[in-house]
C-alpha cells in the first residue's frame, strides 16, 4: 500500500509540477518536481527493502528473489522483471527531473515538458506494480534465473535505463525552445552535453551486454541481432545522428529542424524498443523478451502520444525556424557530416524494421522474423560509406577546407591506412570483399581521427570516441568475418590440434556443494574450464564457454552436455528391493524433520548391495513450502555410484531416487564442443571503453 501511495504521490505531482511551470509559477513547479522525485524515490526504497527483506507476500519479490539468494544478486531482483525495471526508470528519471528544477538549466517550458513524459513514466509503473500482493501465501521465492546470477546482471539494466532517462533531456530542451521561441539557439549546447552523457551511457549498456552475452550465454558471439538487443541499439543510433546534429546546428542554423527531429525520434525509439521488448509480441523471436501482454497496448499509447505531441509542435512552429542551404558544396564539413548522419539515419531504419518485422507481419497474417544474413548483407554497405564519410568529414573544416592542405604525405598515410586495414582483415582469415571494405575504411577512420586531433579538427574527447569507433569496427570484422569454428569430440585426456591450437579436454570436475560442474580443458598449456551452474535437482540450469585469452585473439570452446549421462531413475517402495545395473537398492525407512519455516528436511535410509557388499546410505531432501526441493548426492558402495534423493510422496511410502555414475567415471564420459577463434576481439572491448571514455569526456567539456 505505502508502495502505490509514493507512486500515486510521483504522478500527481508531476502534473501539478507540470502546471506549474506552464502558468509561471516557478518556485511552486520547483516544490512539486521535488516531491515527485521524493515520491519515486520513497517507491525504489520500499521495493528494496522488500526484495533484501524476503518480503514474498509481494508477488514481483515471490517471482524474482529467494531467501538463498546471493545479496548482489538479490539487488538485481530489483530491475530482473519488468515492473522493477520500470521503477528504476521511473527513479533515474525523477533523479535528473530533480537536478534540472534545482539548477535552474532549463526553462520552465522544458521542465513542463519533462514532467509531462515523467507523469507517462509512472503511469507505466502503475500499469505494471511491482507492489501487487501475491495470489498465494509464500515462504520462499521461485529464485532469480540462474542465467541472470552474473556480475553484469547487476550493472548492464542500469546503465541501459540511465541512457534512457537521460535521453529525455534533449526531447524536453527541444520541446522548451519551440514553445518559447523556435529561432532561440541557447538550448543547443545544454541538450548537446545531456545527449552525450545519455549517448555515453546506453552505448556503455550496450557494450556491457554484448560482453555478457559473448561470456555468459556460450553460443561463441557479442550481438545476435535479437530484437530486443536492437531495441536498445536503433536509440544509440539516433543519439548520436542527434549529437552531430546538435553540433552542426551552431554552425548552420538552418539544422535546427534536423536537430529537433532527431531529439524526437530519439526518445521516441525508446518507447517503441519498450513496447517490443514488454508487449509479449517477440515472445517466440527473443531471448530478452517478458511474456505478457497486459502493458503493451498501454506503451503503445504513451509511444504514440509523445510522438504525435512532438511532432505537432514541431510543425507548429516549423515557420519560426531558420530556413535555407545546409551546406554549400559537396567538398564541406557540412555535407559530409550531413551524408554522414544520413547514412545512421539508413542504418537506424534497416534494423527497425528487421526488429519489427514479428509485429509488421503478425498484422500480415503469420508473425515471422528475419535472420541475421538480412542485417549483414544490408548493414555493411553502409557501414562502410558511412566510415568514409565521416573520415573525410574530420579531415574538414566548415567551410570546406581541408586539414590537410599542402601536406601530400599526409593524404598518402591515411591511403596506407585504407590498404592497410584491408590487408590485415585479409590475414586474419577475412575473404568476402564487403569486410575487407569495411577493415580498411575503419583503420582509415582510425588514422583520420588521429590526424584531425593533431590538426585541431576534433576536440580530444571527440577524438577518442571517434577512434574507438573505428577501432571498434575494425575488431567487429575481425572477430566476425575471420573466425573460424569447428566442432570436435574429445575423450579425457586426448590431444588435439584444431585451428592452430592444442588443445587437451582434461574431463568434469564438481563444486563441493553441488551447485556447478566443470569442463576442463588445456589450451596451449593453460587451463580453462566452462562452467555449468546446476538446478537444485542436479540438471543444467546455464552454462558458460571456456575462453583462453591470448594477444592474437581468443579461443573459445563451448562444450555442448553429454547424450549418454548414465543417469538411472528408481522408484522405490517401502520394504521393497528395486534393481539399477548391478546394484540392488533397498528402501528401509525415513526420518521428516519439520522446520519452522514449514520447509521439510526428509532422510531416506536406503541399504545398496553388489551382492557382496552391503551398505547403508542416508540420502537427504530439503523441500520448500512451495515444493521445490534440494539435494545432493552422497557416494554409495566407497564412490561406485552416487544416489540423490528427488522426490517422496505425501505419505512417505514411496521415493524416487537417482542413481549417477561414480565421479571418475562421469569425468570419462566423452564430450562434443564448438571451438573457434575470435583473432584480436580484445579490441572490440578497447574500442568499447573509448567510445563511453571519449563521450563522457567530451560531456565533460
Amino acid at each position: 500500500m505505502a508502495g502505490a501511495i509514493c507512486l500515486g504521490m510521483t504522478l500527481a505531482c508531476s502534473l501539478l509540477a507540470m502546471f506549474a511551470y506552464i502558468w509561471g509559477r516557478e518556485l511552486w513547479g520547483r516544490r512539486l518536481a521535488l516531491l515527485s522525485g521524493l515520491g519515486a524515490a520513497g517507491a525504489s526504497v520500499l521495493l528494496l527493502r522488500a526484495i533484501l527483506g524476503d518480503d514474498f507476500g509481494l508477488e514481483y519479490v515471490a517471482s524474482y528473489s529467494s531467501k538463498d539468494l546471493h545479496p548482489i544478486y538479490k539487488l538485481s531482483v530489483f530491475w530482473a522483471g519488468q515492473q522493477g525495471s520500470f521503477l528504476l526508470w521511473l527513479f533515474v528519471h525523477a533523479l535528473t527531473g530533480c537536478w534540472l528544477a534545482c539548477k535552474g538549466r532549463m526553462e520552465s517550458g522544458g521542465l513542463a515538458a519533462y514532467l509531462l513524459l515523467q507523469a507517462l513514466l509512472t503511469v507505466l509503473v502503475l500499469g505494471k506494480s511491482p507492489f501487487l500482493p501475491a495470489a498465494e501465501f509464500m515462504e520462499d521465492g521461485v529464485g532469480l534465473n540462474p542465467l541472470l546470477q552474473d556480475p553484469w546482471m547487476a550493472v548492464h539494466p542500469p546503465i541501459i535505463f540511465i541512457g534512457y532517462a537521460l535521453l529525455a533531456v534533449p526531447l524536453a530542451y527541444s520541446a522548451g525552445a519551440l514553445h518559447r521561441n523556435a529561432g532561440d539557439a541557447s538550448w543547443l549546447e545544454p541538450a548537446r552535453k545531456w545527449t552525450l552523457w545519455a549517448w555515453a551511457f546506453l552505448g556503455a549498456g550496450i557494450f556491457i551486454g554484448g560482453y555478457w552475452a559473448y561470456k555468459v550465454l556460450g553460443w561463441g558471439g557479442y550481438w545476435g541481432w535479437d530484437p530486443v538487443e536492437n531495441s536498445s541499439l536503433v536509440p544509440w543510433l539516433l543519439a548520436a545522428v542527434l549529437l552531430h546534429m546538435l553540433k552542426l546546428a551552431k554552425a548552420r542554423p538552418n539544422v535546427r529542424l534536423m536537430a529537433h527531429l532527431a531529439a524526437i525520434f530519439a526518445y521516441s525509439f525508446v518507447l517503441y524498443g519498450t513496447f517490443l521488448t514488454r508487449s509479449g509480441i517477440l515472445g517466440d523471436f527473443s531471448v530478452h523478451s517478458f511474456s505478457g501482454t497486459s502493458i503493451g497496448l498501454l506503451i503503445a499509447v504513451v509511444n504514440a502520444f509523445v510522438l504525435l505531441a512532438a511532432l505537432c509542435q514541431l510543425i507548429w512552429r516549423m515557420k519560426q525556424l531558420p530556413q535555407g542551404e545546409i551546406y554549400e558544396s559537396y567538398g564541406s564539413r557540412e555535407f559530409l557530416l550531413s551524408l554522414g548522419m544520413l547514412l545512421l539515419v539508413f542504418m537506424a531504419v534497416i534494423v527497425f524494421l528487421g526488429m519489427s518485422m514479428p509485429l509488421l507481419t503478425q498484422l500480415a497474417g503469420k508473425p515471422a522474423a528475419v535472420d541475421t544474413g538480412f542485417y549483414v548483407r544490408t548493414m555493411l554497405p553502409l557501414g562502410v560509406a558511412a566510415m568514409l564519410a565521416l573520415s573525410l568529414c574530420s579531415l574538414r573544416a566548415y567551410g570546406g577546407a581541408s586539414l590537410l592542405e599542402g601536406r601530400a604525405g599526409l593524404k598518402w598515410l591515411l591511403a596506407l591506412c585504407f590498404v592497410l586495414g584491408a590487408a590485415i582483415s585479409y590475414g586474419c582469415g577475412v575473404r568476402s570483399l564487403l569486410p575487407l571494405l569495411l577493415g580498411g575504411a575503419a583503420l582509415l577512420g582510425a588514422g583520420a581521427s588521429v590526424l584531425a586531433c593533431w590538426r585541431h579538427g576534433l576536440r580530444r574527447g571527440a577524438a577518442i570516441a571517434h577512434l574507438g569507433f573505428a577501432l571498434g569496427l575494425l575488431a567487429i570484422v575481425f572477430s566476425g568475418s575471420g573466425s573460424q569454428s569447428v566442432s570436435e569430440e574429445f575423450q579425457p585426456g586426448e590431444t588435439k590440434s584444431l585451428l592452430g591450437h592444442e588443445i587437451i579436454y582434461k574431463g568434469q570436475s564438481y563444486a563441493e556443494d553441488g551447485s556447478s560442474k566443470s569442463y576442463v580443458y588445456e589450451v596451449d598449456g593453460e587451463e580453462v574450464r566452462a562452467l555449468t551452474k546446476l538446478h537444485s535437482n542436479g540438471s543444467d540450469a546455464a552454462r558458460e564457454p571456456a575462453i583462453a585469452k591470448k594477444i592474437t585473439g581468443d579461443i573459445y570452446i563451448a562444450p555442448n552436455p553429454p547424450q549418454e549421462t548414465g543417469v538411472e531413475e528408481l522408484t522405490l517402495k517401502k520394504k521393497q528391493i528395486a534393481l539399477a545395473g548391478e546394484l540392488a537398492y533397498l528402501f528401509e525407512e525415513v526420518e521428516i524433520e519439520e522446520r519452522a519455516d514449514g520447509s521439510l528436511k526428509v532422510t531416506a535410509e536406503i541399504s545398496v548391495t553388489d551382492g557382496d557388499k552391503v551398505e547403508t546410505v542416508q540420502p537427504v531432501i530439503e523441500i520448500s513450502p512451495n515444493h521445490t526441493g534440494r539435494s545432493e548426492p552422497v557416494s554409495v558402495l566407497e564412490g561406485a555410484k552416487r544416489a540423490r534423493l528427488t522426490g517422496i510422496t505425501e505419505d512417505y511410502r514411496k521415493l524416487r531416487l537417482e542413481v549417477l555414475p561414480s565421479l571418475a567415471e562421469a569425468g570419462a564420459v566423452p564430450v562434443t564442443a564448438s571451438v573457434s577463434t575470435k583473432p584480436y576481439i580484445w579490441l572490440l572491448w578497447l574500442s568499447c571503453l573509448m567510445v563511453t571514455l571519449g563521450s563522457l569526456l567530451a560531456a565533460r567539456k
